[in-house]
């Protein structure tokens, strides 16, 4: 089983080598220490909302579409099929439609939400549902 601090380590990596940008550019523009910005990509450090919201904005990368890509990811290794990042335009390139269950209308909404983010209802009433809370 994947920890939610890893994948999103390894997303955010992934976002800011696309971008060809070091540690020490977005740490600056993140205003977070060189060091712990490594550790948070490397799923050694639980990122706060408000970290991850941080680094997002420095990475021009919307929290919403970090969350869902991760989701897709957790989604992805939880069913043991191959799920493929978001692409710039925040779609999800699935790899093999087999490998992730279908989702119904009502569970349509990503399985990852904010605490206080007014999903919070919906999200609680999910049992599959992550919180993150700060």
């Amino acid at each position: 089983m994947t920890l939610l601090r890893t994948q999103l380590g390894n997303t955010l990596r992934g976002h800011r080598l696309r971008q060809h940008r070091t540690l020490r550019d977005v740490s600056g523009a993140a205003r977070v220490s060189l060091g712990y910005l490594s550790e948070v990509e490397r799923g050694q450090k639980e990122a706060s909302s408000e970290l991850l919201a941080s680094i997002c904005d420095a990475l021009e990368v919307e929290l919403a579409d970090l969350l869902a890509e991760v989701s897709l990811e957790l989604r992805g290794a939880a069913a043991g099929g191959e799920v493929r990042p978001l692409t710039a335009s925040g779609e999800a390139a699935v790899a093999e439609a087999a490998a992730v269950p279908a989702l119904s209308d009502a569970a349509a909404e990503p399985a990852l939400a904010l605490v206080g983010a007014g999903q919070q209802g919906r999200a609680a009433q999910r049992r599959d549902a992550v919180s993150l809370a700060a």
